[in-house]
């Protein structure tokens, strides 16, 4: 028997929300799409999952859900003829659509894309594919838009505070076996200290107002060199001894990485302005304790460049939502 389709003479999301609240953002979530973007100077397809906002009025019930996958699936078939774009791009072409078509004051994107990078590992030069993740925000409004790139990395962190606890430990018992000062100091330079060990994950977005081209392999490099070291899927023996003697040479607390992120940022990139912004965040997750740890810092680059100066910090970090509001 075929079913007579009857469509609503009323459209429910156009009418008045039994409490006129506003709402700061609604939307979609976990959007699954296959997109052709441009990386390291090649064009390929990623998986990506994408999330998208608009802002809400009072007087306006609900947001068109169906708008925002019209408005993805558009800005995808748009690449697809005019070539590949970053992904931050892509996130900036489709939140335009969604102010467009939810007649929205703001809408925010955020594009995640897992990309495989084959590496070579640091001693048996054997190939290893390894995961990372591309991020591309953006946020519109009728006037204008701003976007960030972002990646996240793996590696791994051996811990200062206990590390310096076994230090203590064997020095005091090089002392009593009869070891001079300068023997146990020669002694525990050599020898890496036992630590715990946390694997971990680095974020960090850049954003500049002119949405000038970040190369992503560089905010890749300044992830992992913020933490102890790098980590490998697949390593020989060989690999192995070089990693962890690099992690207990090189400790690090959560918010070492996240400093070491910030600054890699300065260094790196010495063109930019005051008012791009910088947001880094470290995982680190516990081996010895059943919590794991987070730090995060956020905020433009002036003040950031203060601060490494000496002249003193802001109470008030910019968060990403302030920067791409142009706030």
């Amino acid at each position: 028997m075929r079913i007579r389709t009857v469509l609503a003479e009323v459209d429910l999301q156009q009418t008045l929300p039994p409490a006129p609240i506003s709402l700061s953002r609604a939307g979609v979530t976990r959007s699954a799409k296959a997109i052709r973007m441009r990386y390291a100077g090649s064009e390929r397809l990623f998986q990506a999952e994408i999330r998208c906002f608009a802002d809400l009025s009072p007087l306006q019930k609900g947001v068109h859900m169906s708008r925002f996958e019209e408005g993805i699936n558009e800005a995808i078939d748009e690449v697809v003829g005019e070539g590949a774009l970053r992904i931050e791009e892509l996130a900036e072409r489709i939140a335009r659509r969604v102010v467009a078509a939810q007649a929205a004051l703001r809408s925010e994107v955020t594009v995640r894309a897992s990309y495989p990078v084959t590496r070579s590992t640091p001693v048996s030069e054997i190939d290893s594919q390894e995961m990372y993740e591309l991020i591309g925000v953006a946020a519109a409004t009728p006037t204008g838009a701003r976007r960030v790139l972002g990646v996240s990395a793996q590696g791994m962190n051996a811990c200062p505070c206990a590390q310096g606890l076994i230090r203590a430990q064997a020095e005091a018992a090089l002392a009593e076996d009869g070891f001079t000062g300068d023997e146990i100091e020669r002694i525990v330079s050599l020898v890496p200290i036992a630590t715990h060990n946390q694997r971990a994950r680095g974020t960090l977005y850049v954003g500049t107002a002119a949405g000038a081209e970040l190369p992503a392999d560089d905010l890749i490099g300044l992830v992992e060199d913020s933490m102890s070291s790098e980590i490998y899927e697949l390593m020989k023996r060989s690999d192995e001894q070089y990693v962890v003697n690099r992690a207990h040479r090189r400790p690090r607390f959560v918010e070492d990485s996240v400093r070491e992120m910030i600054r890699g940022v300065v260094e790196r990139f010495p063109d930019l302005g005051d008012d791009a912004f910088v947001w880094a965040h470290q995982a680190n997750f516990e081996t010895i304790h059943t919590h794991d740890v987070e730090a995060e810092r956020s905020g433009e680059l002036g003040e950031i460049r203060a601060e490494l100066a000496g002249e003193g910090h802001s109470t008030d970090h910019v968060t990403l939502r302030e920067w791409l509001a142009g706030a």
